[in-house]
């Protein structure tokens, strides 16, 4: 029997209306709502085009889908995901964010099964920082300043380098994706209720120093903004937010002694071109570098005007110097976790993905971002012939 909230789970992941669905389809979009509804069910050609369409096995539509299996109900609390202020109001989008991060639950939850992960220290910081700010009476800036120096300590981050960000973030308990969000989201994190942090980095027009930027954005919103309901937000209210985790961002990637010691070295404070060493160094961008100095004083205002003013007349405000040189970090740990599943027999990869999910490689490179080849590495057979030796 065909399962309509099957089709509904993977038409709003994929962020399409049931108008746009319907077009693809060549159908009304009152066929799409009775599917769904479970009021009739599509013939076999228009499942096959809805296999084409969602990388699905036909299978998919007739059985419980990894969202029903896998996870359990309101995992992830829609109004509680740090979006950008330009899509918090956008319901379609939030939507296809929320219904992608179910299957991401999904298969953390899948996976988990099957392996068991230490103590989630990045728990154990959101809970230290929650208990201090409860208890200080420090003013807010201070306790940004305070909550990113601990958050830099407790995840073993070196005071000199940003080098391993992304390994130590996940390293933390953090569980990291990628895929492509525009230039409307950016990145976007989220606690489940099971206390599993998510964040979701865009990859388009990526470089280092933007995304090492974005991961501690988004370390900021998880640490500083636990169940805060973003949706509920008024604009000012939202923009607050965002400042408060962009403070704590250049704050965690540049620690203040050790920057202001570098900075005794820029002779020329209101030229950017005289921190590409310090980029280089710390794979933050220029725009980061100059309010970070401008935060602690050492670039007065008239001059960050005057720097930010030379970012934008050289074009650096589109593409920095050393934006396609710096090695971008990529997630690795959901990669790690598959590949010694694989390799010590735990899971079949290929009954993964064709049995228990359901689905095509290319489903789990839209879903994780992780590129299909990797997948399809431990679904090589070896074929082999038997031979008797004469005698």
């Amino acid at each position: 029997m065909f399962i309509g909230e099957n089709l509904t789970n993977l038409r709003i992941m994929n962020g399409f209306s049931r108008k746009q669905l319907s077009d693809m389809l060549g159908v009304t979009e009152q066929a799409i709502w009775q599917y769904e509804h479970n009021y009739t069910a599509p013939k076999m050609n228009l499942i096959n085009d809805l296999t084409s369409i969602f990388h699905v096995k036909s299978k998919y539509f007739y059985k419980l889908d990894a969202l029903s299996r896998f996870t359990e109900s309101g995992n992830i609390p829609t109004s509680n995901i740090a979006y950008r202020s330009q899509i918090i109001h956008s319901t379609s989008k939030t939507n296809s964010e929320t219904k992608h991060m179910e299957f991401l639950d999904s298969l953390v939850n899948y996976l988990s099964t099957k392996v068991t992960y230490p103590t989630q220290m990045i728990i154990q910081l959101r809970d230290q920082v929650i208990d201090y700010l409860n208890a200080t009476s420090d003013k807010r800036d201070v306790q940004i300043r305070k909550t990113a120096d601990l958050a830099r300590q407790e995840l073993g981050l070196c005071l000199n380098t940003n080098s391993d960000l992304m390994f130590l973030i996940e390293k933390s308990g953090v569980f990291i994706f990628e895929k492509a969000l525009g230039e409307d989201i950016g990145s976007y994190s989220t606690w489940t209720k099971r206390d599993c942090p998510f964040i979701m980095l865009g990859h388009l027009k990526r470089s280092a120093a933007r995304r090492n930027f974005d991961m501690a954005h988004e370390l900021g919103h998880l640490l500083l903004h636990y169940q805060v309901e973003f949706t509920n937000l008024n604009r000012k209210e939202h923009k607050a937010i965002e400042n408060e985790a962009n403070q704590f961002a250049s704050a965690f990637l540049l620690p203040e002694k050790t920057f202001r010691e570098d900075m005794k070295d820029i002779f020329h404070l209101t030229n950017p071109d005289a921190y590409l060493d310090l980029k280089k160094k710390w794979q933050t961008s220029m725009q980061v570098l100059g309010y970070r100095a401008a935060d602690l004083g050492i670039l007065e205002a008239k001059k960050h005007r005057n720097f930010y003013a030379a970012l934008h007349r050289k074009g650096y405000l589109k593409q920095e110097p050393l934006d396609s040189e710096l090695s971008v970090q990529l997630p690795q740990k959901i990669k790690s976790i598959i590949n010694v599943l694989a390799v010590k027999g735990i899971i079949d990869i290929q009954q993964m993905i064709e049995i228990d999910w359901m689905v095509e490689i290319d489903f789990f490179y839209r879903l994780t971002g992780i590129e299909p080849n990797f997948f399809r590495q431990y679904m090589i057979k070896t074929q082999d012939f038997e031979f008797i030796q004469p005698k």
